[in-house]
């Protein structure tokens, strides 16, 4: 999880979220560093982004924005054919989705009432906490 400043857009914010994942399956050694799979929405459709994500050998499901299309499809054979996506891994992403509105349902988290940020994350964890144990 990290936090940033309102304005902060979401692509950015995606190597410096890859770099801090740490997923430990419970098999002897280090811990993974790569995901098997992303599945983001059109926010993070930017050609820098998929260039990274191939780089570092990361799949991914982000479907490719309308003005993207049209440029691709513009420059005729020379665009390229368009990226790999899958629809039936991408409707997954509503989970994620629906987890962000149940932590909106926590006033302190939606209203943003706590300023400092430790303490908002702080928030952020307990309620992820709260909603994750039965």
């Amino acid at each position: 999880m990290l936090l940033t400043e309102g304005q902060a857009g979401d692509n950015p914010q995606l190597q410096p979220l890859l770099d801090a994942i740490r997923v430990h399956d419970g098999q002897p050694g280090r811990p993974r560093k790569r995901p098997d799979h992303l599945v983001a929405d059109k926010a993070y459709s930017h050609p820098s982004t998929r260039t990274m994500l191939r780089r570092r050998g990361i799949r991914h499901s982000i479907p490719e924005r309308r003005d993207q299309q049209k440029r691709r499809a513009a420059k005729g054979r020379a665009g390229g054919r368009p990226p790999a996506f899958d629809p039936a891994r991408y409707r997954e992403r509503n989970l994620v989705e629906r987890c962000f509105n149940h932590l909106k349902q926590y006033r302190a988290i939606a209203t943003r009432y706590a300023k400092r940020a430790a303490l908002y994350r702080a928030l952020i964890v307990i309620a992820s906490i709260m909603t994750w144990l039965p």
